[in-house]
């Protein structure tokens, strides 16, 4: 730290013990407490699905629609 000085490296250290220390505090705040949790949680939609689409067509229904096609073509 000589290189810093020593005002400096005190600062330093506690810029990095509050880097530490809010995220801790945070943490135990809020897993302690479930109400804080759920309410907190519970006013934001995380994942909003879109409507349920058709949904495709089975391989099978598939395979017979390509063997359908290719008899006309066939035939014509």
């Amino acid at each position: 730290m000589s290189s810093l000085g020593t005002s400096k490296g005190v600062l330093e250290i506690a810029k990095f013990g509050l880097y530490v220390t809010i995220p801790i505090v945070l943490m135990y705040t809020f897993a302690n407490n479930t109400k804080n949790l759920q309410k907190f949680m519970g006013n934001r939609s995380y994942i909003v699905y879109p409507p349920e689409g058709p949904r495709p067509q089975s391989p099978e229904e598939l395979r017979e629609m390509a063997r359908e096609l290719a008899r006309k073509r066939n035939n014509q």
